[in-house]
Parts: C-alpha cells; structure tokens; sequence
C-alpha cells in the first residue's frame, strides 16, 4: 500500500488536530520527522511546534543530541564518518523515547546537539509530564537495524520529509561552508561522501512511513 503523500498546510492541519487530540484525552501522542540530511526537518518540526503550541502544550526533542562525543570520535577514527548510524548512541535515544512514553516522571532532560560546538550537551531541553504532544526529529527514525530498530514502537507516527534534492544539496553544502570547509569540499562531502551514503540509508525507510510531507517549493 502506498504512503499517503502530502504538502505542508496539510501536515500542519493533521499536526494540530493530533494535537487537540491529544490534549483532550490526556494521552501523549508523539510525532516523529525523518529524511534525508539537509532536507529541512528542523524547519518542518518548527513549523509545526508554532501550529500545535495554539491548541496544547508541546515539546521539540532531537535524535541529534545522541550523536557520539567528538572527541570519542577521534579516537575511534571516524570523524569523517559522523552522521552515520553507528556514531549516534542509538539506545540511549531508544531508552530516552521509553521514559517519555511511561510519563511516570516529572520532567525528563533530554540532550542537545550544538552544531558550532560539533558536540552534544546533556539535559539542555527540559520536557515536562503535562506535554501531552511531543515532537522529534532525525534520520534515522525508521531504520530497523541494530538498535535503531526499538524507535519505531515508540513513537505514534513517523512522517518522512522530502522535497528538491538539488535545494536538499545546496543546504548541506552550505552548511558545511559554515563550519569551516571549502565550497568545494562541503559540496563534496553533500553530494558524494558521507551524507551522500546516509541520505540512501534514510531514504530506503521511506515506505515504512506513516505519511509523507513534500517540501517541494516550501523550501527556503
């Protein structure tokens, strides 16, 4: 069966009412983002923090602060590698979704990723037990290997982000440029090297989905 396809109005209009949802039972519903690196994930999840916030309380937590410490990647070698799945603490993000959904405690701390420091910060995003809508954002949300695989039954419902792959690039690129490389090696590394070989990964889970949000000319 085919993934439904939408574009973004639409997802915001599910968003809210998911949350409104939630709210009036008092259940906590949690909504997951996926795709591709450079895609506009966090644009999307913001985008959709504002919607929601008008009719509940809401929280934003990323997978991208289990990324593997810096350092920890230097001695393993594999800071050209970083983004792919196993320099993320995939348990840990499993184990923090498992706190969230049991709602047994008063606040959980959940990390943060910090691009300028290229590190993770521990307990830097508080979310609260009366949130009753959470989001979270990342790429491999839908992966079923390792220990990437325990996310999916944790979460209420995935939707894959996609839209330009040429827009999808030039982002990466520039993101890139911004933290320290050349033009030429941040388009490199977009398009060829290792956020090449991650954006195929993510974008084999594509049909695990629950929905699919197309960007395509929302993008900015």
């Amino acid at each position: 069966m085919m993934t439904t396809v939408v574009q973004v109005g639409e997802a915001v209009r599910r968003a809210v009412s998911l949350a409104a949802r939630a709210a009036e039972s008092n259940q906590r519903f949690i909504l997951g983002l996926v795709g591709a690196p450079g895609i506009g994930k966090s644009t999307v999840a913001a985008h959709l923090l504002g919607a929601t916030a008008d009719v509940c309380p809401v929280g934003l937590f990323t997978m991208d602060g289990f990324h593997l410490a810096h350092e920890v990647l230097a001695l393993r070698g594999d800071v050209s590698r970083k983004g792919a799945p196993d320099t993320f603490d995939a348990a840990g993000y499993v184990n923090l979704l498992r706190r969230l959904r049991a709602r047994d405690e008063p606040i959980v701390w959940a990390p943060d990723y910090q691009r300028d420091l290229h590190n993770a910060i521990a307990a830097a995003v508080s979310v609260p037990r009366n949130l009753p809508f959470l989001i979270t954002e990342g790429t491999y949300l839908l992966l079923d290997e390792g220990d990437w695989a325990g996310v999916r039954a944790l979460i209420d419902e995935i939707w894959y982000v996609e839209g330009s792959e040429e827009i999808r690039i030039r982002r990466l690129a520039d993101r890139h440029v911004r933290h320290g490389r050349t033009p030429e090696a941040a388009l490199e590394r977009a398009t060829f090297g290792v956020d090449a070989d991650n954006a195929r990964i993510v974008q084999a889970t594509r049909g695990r989905a629950d929905l699919i949000v197309d960007v395509t000319g929302w993008e900015n």
